[in-house]
């Protein structure tokens, strides 16, 4: 995954069971790299430890900030689609109900039941 977000330290904020996968909201986020996250929402199917797919909260650069001030990024194993841009993907629950709607929709997951564990 090429565009993989570079995370030091993040803080779990959230954590959903959705069929065989585990979604993890992580915020407080922290990189080496110029893009600052707001939000990530990171996919990882039972038994693994890297995630699949990451829905992405990221600020805006300041010259195109006119339609919003995040842009809701989804990054999978061969992609990385910018889907939308607005100042509500800064707000965590807005971002969450979204990205789990992505997530689900990318890996097929339509069928499971989306379960908040923390």
């Amino acid at each position: 995954m090429q565009e993989r977000p570079e995370i030091k330290t993040a803080i779990p904020k959230r954590r959903y069971g959705i069929g065989k996968h585990t979604a993890v909201l992580l915020g407080d986020i922290e990189t080496d790299t110029p893009i600052f996250y707001r939000y990530i929402l990171a996919f990882v199917p039972q038994g693994q430890t890297e995630p699949v797919l990451y829905v992405c909260a990221e600020q805006t650069p300041p010259a195109e900030r006119a339609d919003g001030a995040y842009r809701l990024r989804v990054i999978g194993e061969l992609m990385s689609d910018l889907l939308d841009t607005s100042d509500g993907w800064g707000d965590i629950d807005s971002f969450a109900d979204q990205g789990l709607k992505v997530g689900v929709q990318m890996l097929g997951l339509d069928e499971a039941q989306v379960t908040r564990l923390m």
